[in-house]
């Protein structure tokens, strides 16, 4: 019985350690958002550059990838795909500027394209309780691809960044609420114990 309670305790104690260790991860992240929204132009310096260096890592996986299944057909394909990962993650590196404006249109066109398309849905969907929410998304969407079309370039330098910062916010945010919820959670299972 003294085993049982001890393993319990054990267990618990890990578990305790493993919700702090996610609290101070969210709560990091949280500061870390608030520092992105605040220097929105350097942190979209930061995320175009990231994307440039995942572009061009992923360019060197394909080729590797195209290497190793040579044999396999489509080698020609294969390789000009990895080239073009890594010309572009290069292109992107070397002239960030440029790629930053690139981004911020890549963005508006997908947010207009997934807005249109989430309309199309809402309303194919429209017989069905809660429809209405694909709709708000729909027009959110669109609406916020729309801001991104109209106000550029002005809004490439601080876009990027804002946006990067406010996801990191509120990340943090809901990995500190679903800590402190399984805090709670193991709180009121060891009184019930």
């Amino acid at each position: 019985m003294t085993n049982d309670v001890s393993t319990n305790i054990n267990k618990s104690s890990d578990i305790n350690k493993q919700i702090n260790t996610s609290v101070v991860i969210g709560t990091l992240l949280i500061i870390l958002g608030i520092v992105a929204i605040a220097l929105p132009v350097v942190s979209t310096i930061f995320a175009e550059t990231w994307v440039a260096l995942i572009l061009i890592s992923a360019g060197f996986a394909k080729l590797v990838y195209a290497t190793q299944t040579r044999h396999e057909g489509g080698f020609l394909w294969k390789i000009l795909l990895s080239g073009l990962y890594i010309a572009t993650g290069v292109m992107l590196f070397v002239y960030p500027l440029t790629g930053v404006l690139t981004l911020t249109l890549l963005l508006g066109s997908f947010l207009l394209t997934e807005g249109t398309f989430e309309l199309i849905l809402a309303f194919r969907l429209r017989p069905q309780q809660n429809w209405t929410w694909v709709l708000g998304n729909g027009i959110i969407t669109l609406f916020l691809g729309a801001l991104i079309w109209f106000q550029f370039p002005t809004n490439a330098p601080w876009l990027l960044g804002t946006l990067v910062g406010a996801s990191i916010v509120v990340t943090g945010i809901s990995r500190v609420m679903l800590s402190l919820n399984a805090r709670s959670s193991l709180s009121e299972s060891n009184q019930a114990v």
